[in-house]
């Protein structure tokens, strides 16, 4: 089969689908991706052919506002660019036989499978479909149990009313009729784990929870890094450190938190997107760049990160504790996951993170209980297969 992949976000939300494309590649079929430009260089090291939508996240995540606007400047990258991401869609999958759409081109996505005639599969990696077990994840509070089937609704139906207009004027400009509801009956598939998120009993036969799409490090031709391999050897298993592809925060007030928490500790910093200048950090931080997660994080004690939904499930996977110290959108729900997994016990948030808050959050990721718990769960994980499952539902999706 001839599948097109179209997803818009950070690298975080391209690197999963990038492996997904690169899993379905090994099964034979032919695969093409498209993307933010600044995130296809993980396509590009699988050898998954890929091209750039329009726009650019990192300079939209650096914009005036920062994380305080984030969600409005999404939108509007969003709403601005669905006629290009459309016109670009129905190009690049004029034969193919399935789409499979993700991020911020859902709905463009989904438009253009009806625009092909071919059947469009959903990948995502928040579980947004309507349940009665959990909140929508874009809650940054609890909301009693009642209300958790209602807010996926509700938060659902607010995002489409944002992107309607504009989805509707990429319609018309490739000769579709308006659509006037919400997508329901496409399979929608999750790069989530079944260990950390338990598929809900009320979901419907088309949500499918499959495990972590993770690239293997040996396909991406990264080569490890002597003057890394000799830090890790000399001494005690240091904390990782990084924050994604987060941009336009507090940059002044993190560092004094992380600096203050950390001590004397032996630290990795990997900077992300955040503009961080790691020359500014004291001298038992270690600067890294890119580092497949599968490979570092099994050799860190804990790592102290966004809750981005991929290094959130990378760090579980790898058995060791994780901090989240989330600033946006579903950062806070995989906070509160392992919260309740016994891996954490703070609750912290990116805008009014202090020095005192994540030293008490370092404590008890130190202790043998948050230890034990992030072990368990590490090997439940590693006994999944995210990316066979995701083959095994798109094929039987692609040709329903």
């Amino acid at each position: 089969m001839k599948l097109l992949i179209l997803t818009y976000g950070t690298e975080g939300d391209t690197r999963p689908l990038a492996a997904l494309g690169h899993a379905l590649m090994q099964a034979g079929h032919t695969v093409e991706l498209l993307g933010d430009a600044s995130t296809l260089g993980i396509a590009r090291s699988l050898g998954v052919p890929c091209s750039a939508l329009a726009g650019d996240i990192r300079a939209t995540l650096a914009a005036e506002g920062g994380m305080r606007d984030i969600n409005r400047n999404l939108a509007r990258l969003a709403t601005q660019r669905s006629a290009e991401w459309m016109r670009q869609a129905l190009e690049h999958g004029s034969d193919c036989d399935a789409l499979i759409v993700s991020g911020l081109a859902a709905f463009v996505g989904l438009s253009a499978g009806e625009a092909l005639n071919v059947p469009v599969i959903g990948a995502m990696l928040i579980p947004i479909s309507p349940t009665r077990e959990f909140a929508t994840p874009f809650l940054p509070f609890a909301v009693p149990q009642a209300f958790n089937r209602g807010s996926h609704q509700l938060f659902n139906q607010l995002t489409w009313a944002i992107f309607r207009k504009a989805t509707n004027r990429a319609r018309a400009d490739v000769g579709l009729p308006p659509r006037k509801s919400l997508w329901q009956t496409h399979p929608v598939l999750y790069g989530i784990s079944p260990a950390l998120v338990p598929r809900p009993r009320d979901w419907p036969d088309n949500a499918q929870i499959c495990g972590q799409w993770i690239p293997p490090a040996e396909a991406q031709g990264w080569t490890t890094p002597d003057e890394l391999v000799a830090y890790l050897d000399a001494g005690e298993p240091p904390i990782y450190i990084g924050f994604g592809s987060m941009a336009g925060f507090d940059h002044a007030r993190l560092l004094e938190a992380v600096v203050g928490a950390v001590g004397s500790r032996r630290a990795l910093f990997n900077a992300g997107w955040s503009g961080i200048d790691a020359g500014r950090l004291p001298a038992n931080f270690h600067a890294v760049g890119h580092v497949p997660h599968d490979w570092l994080l099994p050799r860190v004690a804990m790592a102290i990160h966004h809750g981005g939904s991929g290094t959130t499930h990378s760090a579980c996977r790898a058995g060791v504790p994780s901090i989240i110290v989330p600033f946006a959108g579903d950062q806070f729900f995989w906070g509160g996951r392992l919260r309740a997994a016994g891996i954490m016990r703070e609750t912290l948030k990116g805008s009014s993170i202090t020095a005192t808050q994540l030293s008490r959050a370092i404590e008890f990721a130190d202790t043998d209980a948050a230890r034990m718990s992030a072990a368990r769960l590490g090997e439940s994980m590693r006994q999944e297969d995210g990316l066979a499952e995701g083959v095994r539902w798109v094929e039987r999706y692609a040709r329903s």
